[in-house]
């Protein structure tokens, strides 16, 4: 039911309470710089109750100019809450630092005006509420979506921060989202200037769970304290809950002094290790923005581009990410098929050569489907295929599945190529990947793909669909010094930084050939790892779990026996995802 209408001109109406508003005090901006002109008495608008949200001041209704359908939020703040002089000069100051800032991850700020009995601010509406709204439905959002909306939330910040000025409020409540799911940092009620925060050292305000330890202590409001209050935002999206519990509050005063709050253990190492940063006691030891998002918890995993509309209320299926999308779908015969590898020419030359057989000597250590290296069947092969061929065998199976409480016996090994470790830095360099077998490969910005190979010791290039060649790591061209330098720049950093995920159980094995394709799906929660492959007729399925244990099965025992409900759920789930690719 649509919930009650007011006017401006004349008397207002919110809810039950009439507010007087002289006729004519509002238009809506014709130009950047007007403001405040006064419309024609007769420019009436609506406005929509029940409030959109609440501050500490005043509330923010929904407005439409009937004129143009055009649709706003008007904050009005009563004249009666600000009678002490403080008060009245945080709304003024509000309205002095809003109105000149234009950033596309801040709410826009479009007019103000007053009469005898309250401040109106018009600004930017968005639909989508608040971020705090979509975790009361979510409980969590998973890393994915987080990484997403920081990566926003930090190029607003840093906006706000280079103009001088200290948010001091920043909360999941104040992040707002438009339509397109865009984050806006609204609310700059508690917003300051630096210099300002700098002579008023001992103010101590904003929501009392998101204080910085420096804040407590009545040393003032820094940048800092606003690197802390990301931090908070952080863990309370991943976990559901703050960091800090509000009661009793000197008792959560202590901890946040002494930056101890509970770790979850289902979150990311690069999760924890940023949330450990950002919760620094001291504020020279937090990380800067630019340095926040070169953490490898942005640099590891994947950001969305987008994030659908079902997202403030279900958890989002993600489909293969772009720049990475694009790089996958050049490299993707690589990765899926196999390419066999070339020995360049005679005196460095790389023209066309009759490509060796994968796997004899000479060749870097990858595989070939077929006995011969290109046919027609891989010159027509498409991600696309690949993904259509992947969703056929996981429906069948799970349309003919039985209930079952226990997985079948495990008499299978495990296929031996995939991935364990993985970096995305695909916005600058490419996207790293470290195999079970020590390989190392780089899906570069440009679309070329390079893989270091260790029995034999190989370099193998992929310049193109179709291409490949080899070389001895001694041979190297100058021409792929560059690329090679970032790939041995991933590979070290994947060694030191991020934790293996090789599976138990699986030390010594050592299998020859790879299976034809070896599709991976990784959960964020519990780590776990489903691996769809198929080395000889029939299709295998491993399912690695939380504890890194590996098990492989025929794919056809399970749809004939059935499994045990989690790996149910995860296939299911893989399979939804491969629908939406």
């Amino acid at each position: 039911m649509e919930g009650p209408r007011v006017i401006i001109g004349g008397t207002v109406r919110v809810g039950t309470t009439p507010m007087a508003v002289s006729q004519g005090w509002y238009k809506p901006p014709t130009g950047p710089g007007e403001r405040d002109a006064p419309p024609p008495p007769h420019v009436t608008r609506i406005l929509t109750a029940p409030p959109c949200a609440q501050g500490a001041f005043g509330r923010c209704y929904k407005l439409t100019d009937t004129s143009t359908g055009k649709v706003y939020a008007v904050k009005i703040v009563p004249q009666a809450r600000i009678t002490r002089l403080e008060s009245r000069g945080k709304v003024e100051r509000e309205i002095e630092l809003h109105c000149h800032l234009s950033h596309r991850h801040v709410v826009g700020f479009h007019r103000h005006f007053a009469d005898r009995d309250n401040i109106y601010m018009i600004l930017e509406y968005c639909s989508r509420k608040s971020l705090a709204h979509i975790l009361k439905a979510r409980k969590t959002l998973t890393e994915p979506e987080v990484r997403y909306y920081l990566r926003q939330i930090i190029a607003g910040l840093r906006y706000l921060h280079q103009q001088g000025i200290i948010h001091r409020d920043l909360k999941l409540s104040n992040f707002f989202l438009t339509k397109n799911m865009q984050v806006k940092i609204g609310d700059l009620g508690l917003a300051t200037r630096d210099e300002q925060a700098g002579r008023r050292r001992g103010v101590v305000c904003g929501t009392p769970n998101y204080l910085a330890p420096e804040v407590i202590a009545k040393k003032g409001h820094s940048f800092q304290s606003d690197i802390w209050a990301l931090g908070c935002v952080m863990y309370t999206a991943l976990t559901g809950c703050s960091p800090f519990e509000i009661t009793p509050k000197q008792e959560m005063y202590q901890c946040i002094r002494e930056g101890r709050y509970p770790t979850p253990n289902h979150l990311s190492p690069g999760a924890r290790d940023l949330i450990g940063r950002l919760l620094a006691p001291s504020p020279s030891a937090r990380p800067s923005l630019e340095e926040v998002l070169e953490h490898e918890f942005f640099s590891q995993g994947f950001t969305p581009d987008k994030l659908p509309s079902r997202a403030c209320h279900s958890v989002p299926i993600f489909a293969l990410p772009n720049p990475i999308s694009k790089l996958l779908k050049k490299a993707g015969k690589v990765l899926f098929r196999g390419l066999p590898c070339q020995e360049p020419r005679a005196g460095g030359s790389s023209g066309h050569v009759p490509p060796r057989a994968l796997g004899r000597a000479g060749g870097c250590r990858a595989w070939s489907p077929d006995p011969s290296p290109v046919s027609a069947a891989d010159a027509g092969w498409s991600v696309e295929g690949a993904v259509r061929s992947v969703t056929r065998v996981l429906s069948s199976c799970l349309e003919n599945m039985p209930l079952a409480e226990y997985n079948p016996v495990q008499r299978l090994a495990p296929p031996v190529l995939w991935v364990t470790r993985w970096v995305d830095y695909s916005n600058k360099y490419g996207f790293g990947y470290l195999l079970s077998d020590g390989s190392t490969g780089a899906l570069l910005a440009d679309g070329t793909h390079l893989a270091l190979c260790l029995r034999p010791p190989r370099v193998c290039y992929c310049p193109g669909r179709g291409e490949a060649v080899s070389f001895p790591r001694s041979a190297v061209p100058a021409s792929l010094a560059t690329k090679m330098g970032t790939l041995l720049f991933f590979s070290q950093y994947m060694q030191q930084k991020l934790l293996e995920v090789r599976p138990r159980g699986s030390a010594g094995r050592r299998v020859t050939r790879p299976p034809l394709s070896a599709p991976q799906v990784n959960f964020y929660r519990d780590h776990t790892k489903l691996l769809l492959s198929r080395p000889g007729g029939g299709h295998l399925l491993t399912f690695i779990d939380e504890r890194r244990v590996s098990a492989t099965f025929p794919l056809g025992a399970l749809a004939a026996g059935g499994c045990a409900p989690a790996l149910r759920e995860r296939l299911q789930y893989a399979l939804d995802m491969a629908r939406c690719l």
